[in-house]
């Protein structure tokens, strides 16, 4: 570890190396486990500027940062996307990536093919058409498919994330296993959180990790991968060749080896998804960021936090 970085190591000794940030809370889907049919967005003049996001990952990556994310919301719903990314790729980080819905990816894929972005995470909740439109509330599944295997054939990493809801898409578990498989693409199962718009369907549609697995073995073998210590999924080696994960945000909490900073669609660092307290870094002085970052360092859980009062689509999830 670089002496520059020995501020952002915390008194339980998790290294803050990663950055997420929220470009945006809008997007162009309503699925079911994140937002109301009809939410209210932040007015775009309280965005931070992509001047404003880019200085402010500057000064962060010279301290320690290693890898940046990019999510939503929708991110490709921002205007100044690209001008925002052609930016973030001339800083020296080792992974710059993207979380999107992938249904306005497809343009962009030419010209993200020149940038330092070469990760994409995308979401994809069923690998039925009807399905899909159910969680959804969109009817745009081909051109969400068309976009994953156009950004795959163009070379890029993706990974695929599927939030599993009871009663709603478990039973696609087998056709996800086979479909990475099939197209060797890792799919990753995220447990649906109890938030926002989910909490009074929380009991009902609630599926654990450990029963997802559970259900599968009964077909499949699986073999534990080496993931990093601040890994958010349990990555595993399926006997038909799938890559599959596990993201257990409600029945085992990643916290204490979390390594995730968060910015905001209006420019405040916040330490951990569920938290609301952050500062506001769009006007702070270079030399002032180190203090400030072992304060909000200093804040971080390190277990999970049984609240968060603002939805998913608000806090970049």
């Amino acid at each position: 570890m670089s002496v520059l970085s020995q501020h952002m190591v915390d008194k339980h000794g998790r290294h803050m190396r990663k950055l997420r940030i929220s470009l945006l809370d809008a997007c162009n889907l309503r699925c079911l486990y994140c937002m109301p049919e009809r939410p209210v967005f932040m007015p775009q003049k309280d965005w931070a500027s992509a001047k404003d996001l880019v200085h402010i990952t500057r000064n962060l990556v010279a301290l320690g940062i290693e890898e940046v994310r990019l999510t939503g919301g929708e991110p490709l719903m921002r205007r100044d996307f690209m001008e925002i990314v052609d930016e973030l790729s001339t800083l020296p980080v080792q992974k710059f990536g993207l979380t999107t819905n992938a249904l306005l990816l497809a343009p962009y894929l030419p010209l993200l093919q020149h940038t330092k972005l070469q990760q994409l995470n995308i979401s994809l909740d069923s690998l039925d058409a009807e399905n899909f439109m159910r969680i959804t509330r969109r009817d745009a599944f081909e051109t969400v498919m068309d976009a994953i295997f156009t950004a795959k054939t163009r070379g890029f990493a993706i990974k695929i994330n599927a939030v599993i809801m009871k009663g709603v898409n478990d039973h696609e578990l087998p056709a996800f296993v086979e479909w990475s498989a099939t197209h060797d693409i890792p799919v990753r199962f995220l447990e649906v959180m109890n938030i926002g718009v989910m909490k009074s369907q929380f009991q009902e549609r609630f599926l654990s990790a450990f029963d997802i697995k559970t259900m599968l073995e009964a077909d499949y073998q699986f073999s534990r991968l080496n993931d990093k210590t601040d890994s958010t999924s349990r990555n595993f080696l399926v006997s038909n060749g799938a890559q599959i994960g596990f993201i257990t945000s409600e029945s085992n909490p990643f916290c204490t080896g979390c390594s995730r900073l968060r910015l905001t669609p209006k420019g405040q660092i916040r330490p951990c998804l569920f938290m609301q307290e952050g500062i506001d870094l769009k006007s702070l002085a270079s030399e002032d960021y180190p203090e400030v970052l072992a304060t909000i360092i200093a804040m971080k859980p390190i277990g999970r936090i049984p609240h968060q009062p603002q939805p998913m689509y608000q806090i970049g999830g």
